[in-house]
């Protein structure tokens, strides 16, 4: 289902692969690739539907010899998701990709040189209707863009190679295209983008290449693609991580879901960033609720809070949250308390009372509750923090009260 994100989206056109819609309005959908040798038709298929579950539409997977090729004939139709088939330099692994019954094919034009052989890429992929993606890197370009833009990598020389590439498919009427250029450098991706959305309708597929491990890759892949989708640019993504795939498909429906643009399919886990007034390690418990709910695939905002005084009111459009005071744990539901629980039951408490909600709904979770003495149980223990600790746990006041001396 597509959500309203606010986001004016850049109109495409649309192509299937398989089943699934990119481009012209369809959702934005999450891509990712396997690192399985293809001929391990059974290792290959565990990753696929390990990334299908972690929240990917479509997956990638190389064809760079005949046993992959073979392969690929297996795993097509034992597949959950649409197949890529990634092809590199040897057109003809892409003409036996084609024959294994793919749902799409990845070119790189810095690979693949001769035009005759792209053409007939193209017609073949035209009679059987299986779109292609123009794979541009900035990795790979063709020596003699290299040469034309001074022996470097520029966002016109990646854009130039796309739309190169397609004037080869124009020449056969092929047109089932969507297009990347991709690049390491994240301001260099943005621009490419840009102007290749103002050179072409083709829908887009965005990524950046190379990224590196996390924390970094995600880092410099949110930042790229974030960019681009909040100025309507893009209709399929990859994070490109030197990680467990599974990690990449996470991350993209992690952030098309925080931005709105996908429905939300698990827990958006919030969290205080813990101060002078927390009685917990706020960071391990919420990284231990993350970690308990991470397969749960409840659709829920989740909140953790380091302390009573503020936590509840803080999180209170939260689905559930807790709070942490005297010793104990108070569960909240849409801001109201519900519960107390002993501290080392609280990620339990959390997560059961969630799929209660999930189950069951906001109403029915508060209906089973005296909610009058649980606001009674959260009051004393804030009450008592208060009297510990004072309203001014980081003694921000005495630093307000400076400021104003030079009013």
């Amino acid at each position: 289902m597509q959500v309203n994100a606010g986001f004016e989206r850049r109109q495409t056109r649309q192509i299937m692969v398989g089943n699934v819609a990119v481009g012209g309005g369809a959702p934005i959908t999450i891509q990712s690739m396997t690192t399985t040798k293809t001929a391990d038709v059974d290792g290959t298929l565990q990753q696929i539907y390990a990334l299908a579950a972690a929240g990917a539409d479509i997956v990638r997977c190389t064809c760079n010899e005949i046993e992959a090729a073979e392969g690929l004939a297996k795993i097509v139709p034992r597949s959950p998701v649409p197949i890529v088939a990634d092809i590199h330099h040897q057109y003809k692994m892409a003409l036996a990709a084609l024959e294994a019954g793919v749902h799409c094919l990845r070119l790189n034009p810095g690979n693949i040189k001769r035009p005759e052989h792209i053409r007939a890429v193209a017609s073949a992929a035209r009679e059987r209707s299986v779109p292609i993606r123009i794979g541009v890197n900035g990795g790979s370009l063709h020596p003699d863009l290299y040469a034309k833009y001074g022996g470097r990598v520029t966002a016109e020389a990646m854009v130039e190679s796309a739309m190169d590439e397609l004037r080869y498919f124009d020449d056969v009427g092929f047109d089932q295209v969507k297009i990347s250029v991709k690049a390491s450098s994240v301001p260099l991706m943005i621009e490419a983008y840009r102007q290749l959305s103002e050179a072409t309708d083709h829908p887009l597929h965005l990524g950046v290449t190379e990224a590196g491990p996390p924390p970094a890759g995600l880092i410099k892949s949110t930042a790229g693609i974030a960019t681009l989708l909040a100025e309507g640019i893009g209709d399929t993504i990859r994070y490109s991580l030197t990680a467990d795939p599974v990690q990449e498909a996470r991350a993209g429906r992690t952030l098309l879901e925080a931005m709105g643009l996908r429905e939300r399919k698990n827990v958006d886990l919030i969290a205080c960033p813990s101060c002078g007034r927390a009685e917990i390690d706020v960071y391990a418990v919420a990284e231990a609720a993350q970690a308990a709910l991470a397969d749960k695939q409840l659709p829920l905002q989740v909140a953790v809070m380091g302390c009573v005084v503020n936590g509840p009111g803080e999180a209170r459009d939260a689905d559930i949250g807790i709070a942490a005071g005297n010793k104990r744990g108070h569960l909240f539901v849409k801001g109201q308390n519900v519960a107390v629980v002993p501290e080392d039951e609280m990620v339990d408490a959390l997560v059961e009372w969630a799929e209660y909600i999930h189950a069951h709904g906001t109403e029915a979770a508060l209906a089973r509750v005296d909610l009058e003495k649980a606001a009674r149980e959260a009051d004393k223990d804030r009450d008592r923090l208060l009297a510990d600790q004072g309203a001014d746990a980081n003694d921000d006041g005495t630093r307000v009260d400076l400021i104003r001396r030079w009013r």
